[in-house]
This record gives C-alpha cells, structure tokens and sequence, in this order.
C-alpha cells in the first residue's frame, strides 16, 4: 500500500470510528525491564492530514523523528505521561497502564490551557475503562490516524529519554536497547547489577540469583 493510500485509510478509520474530537492513545515500554512506561495522547484535525503515518514499529528512526515533528506542528493537542521503574514494580504493570493513559488523557487541554471535550477516546490494543467514551481498537496504531501519532509521539519521546539516561548509566548501553532485555544488556546487568531505572520485577525473570543494586 502506498503512502497516500494508507493515509487516507487511517484517517478514513479515525472517520468512521468518530466524526467528532477524537483523541489517539499508545503506549511503548511495556515489555523493556529498563526505563518508564510512556504514554502519548494526540488529537489530530481532520486537515491537514500528515502523510506517512503508521505503526510507530514499521517506520525507520528518521521517518518517526521527521513525523514527531509534523504531528507536534499540527496537532490540536498532545499529552504525555510516564511511570517509573518503581512505581511499575510497586504497582504492576496493569496499575501502571491505568494510570499513564489516565494521566495522559487527563493532561490533554485547549491552547488556551483548558480541558478537551472529546467525542471519542480511542485505545491501542485492549479496553481499560478509563472513560465512558473510550474504544479500544487491537492493532490501532496501525489502523487509525490519531492512533499511529500517538504511537509515535511515545516512541520518539521515550527513545531520547533513554539516549540520555545512557548519558548517566554508560553501563547499560541504553541508547542502543532502549531497556529492552537485549544479550548484551542482561550481560551488563549480570556483570554491574541494576540501576535504580531497572524494573526489579522485570528483570528477576532473567536470573536465578538476586541481583544486586549497581554502585551508581
């Protein structure tokens, strides 16, 4: 499918689900044992309409860094939120998505700083309930305009976050898994421990023994 092609798709789908203000939640970090949760909400217009959205995952660096730019220039607005390591493995990963698309929803605002009135809240992936209007749609950031922006406003965002928390952990090699469980990155956990941006609960699965805290 062709650029022109795919974007008419995604925001004929974005259409058909909600003719109002819709807002497109994502979130990446899910699965990283390194590094928060991060949750993107944007509101798109109906025009202009930005070519080259998809799924955060099937574009390139540079395509997802030259879209951020796109989408933060047109969009009526956009929210982000973040949970940390310790609230993850103090909470769960179930609490920990409630309340970064909560907060993310809940910080979305007017340019003149006051609070959307939505037609329509539409999820990546499965229902949380997090708001009378919400609709869930699986595989959403492929699929639905607001959604693909979300997608990659969460991965744009979280990536630099991570570049620069390799500034303070070198160790870990952050900049190039992003806080994924990549060999190198467990192997650097086994030889220097974890940081305090490690998800304890995450990374338990990976060894028998307790791994301690590194000496940062």
């Amino acid at each position: 499918m062709d650029k022109q092609t795919r974007t008419a798709a995604l925001y004929g789908e974005q259409l058909s689900l909600c003719a109002g203000l819709a807002a497109g939640l994502d979130e990446v970090g899910r699965g990283s044992v390194a590094g928060p949760l991060t949750v993107a909400a944007v509101v798109l217009p109906a025009e202009p309409r930005i070519q080259g959205l998809n799924d955060s995952k099937k574009l390139t660096e540079k395509q997802r860094d030259a879209l951020a730019v796109e989408i933060r220039y047109t969009a009526t607005a956009i929210a982000l939120a973040h949970v940390s390591a310790a609230e993850i493995d103090a909470g769960g990963m179930a609490a920990a998505l409630r309340q970064a698309f909560g907060q993310a929803l809940g910080a979305l605002r007017t340019a003149d700083g006051q609070p959307l009135e939505l037609d329509a809240i539409l999820l990546d992936g499965n229902p949380l309930g997090l708001h009378p209007r919400e609709i869930s749609v699986v595989k959403g950031d492929g699929r639905v305009a607001c959604i693909a922006a979300a997608s990659i406003i969460a991965k744009v965002t979280r990536d630099a976050l991570m570049v620069e928390l390799a500034e303070q952990y070198p160790a870990w090699q952050l900049a190039s898994n992003k806080g994924y469980a990549s060999p190198a990155h467990i192997a650097a956990i086994r030889e220097h421990g974890l940081t305090p941006i490690h998800r304890r609960s995450f990374c338990s699965g990976f060894f028998q023994e307790q791994i301690p805290f590194a000496d940062v």
